[in-house]
């Protein structure tokens, strides 16, 4: 009997786990709006119609389906007003442009969720993805609160000083906990089970205003990624 009674209540729990929506949350405290642009990996529903603009301090709550999904996020600059979908973006259409990778409800029961934010494709504005109301595991704030606009070359600045495309080891030397090559991986573990909510904040409060500053002291940036609550 108890432990027919031991196995309903762990059924019930692993049902609690998935029948609560998990959200993706965008935070937008740049000091101009943007337009999200999240879009789903081959053969995955879409989460977002992508017309949103964000002002200043704006806030976008999506749901992700309670079943696996893999995709990306950027955030689009210099949109035509007026238009939708939105056209005519200075940045975030295409590199480069800075991109949260995010995959949630994955390996069955375990429900591990696992993100990344990529400077690959370039950089355009400062990201930083944490996971909250975890279920378990390690689940570090990863990104960049860096604007790394500040000190691109000019040989590397793109859409009006408003997005850079590199080198690479500028972008790790400043934001270490990104992705800056297709192999490069984040030197913190990460093993995030069943987070309520993947929240995205975009030019945190907290976020140094030129990497210059950053290179100068590798711990300062790490100590920057750490999003808003």
């Amino acid at each position: 009997m108890a432990r027919d009674l031991a196995f309903v209540l762990l059924v019930l729990a692993a049902l609690a786990v998935f029948s609560s929506a998990t959200k993706l949350t965008i935070h937008n405290l740049c000091p101009h709006p943007v337009w999200p642009l999240v879009t789903p990996n081959a053969g995955l529903p879409s989460i977002s119609d992508n017309t949103a603009r964000l002002d200043t301090n704006a806030i976008l709550s999506l749901t992700f389906p309670s079943t696996f999904w893999a995709g990306r996020f950027a955030a689009r600059t210099g949109c035509d007003d007026g238009t939708s979908p939105p056209r005519g973006c200075f940045t975030g259409d295409a590199p480069p442009s800075t991109a949260a990778q995010i995959t949630v409800h994955d390996s069955g029961n375990l429900d591990l969720a696992a993100y990344s934010v990529s400077l690959v494709d370039g950089f355009n504005v400062p990201m930083v993805l944490s996971p909250q109301a975890i279920g378990g595991g390690q689940c570090p704030a990863l990104g960049c609160a860096v604007d790394l606009n500040c000190d691109c070359s000019p040989d590397n600045r793109a859409a009006e000083g408003t997005a850079c495309r590199g080198p690479a080891g500028y972008f790790k030397n400043r934001c270490p906990l990104t992705r800056t090559t297709p192999t490069d991986v984040e030197p913190v573990p990460q093993s995030c089970r069943a987070p309520g909510e993947l929240k995205i904040v975009l030019c945190q409060s907290s976020m140094l205003q030129c990497g210059a500053a950053a290179a100068e002291d590798a711990d300062m940036v790490i100590r920057t990624v750490v999003a808003d609550n």
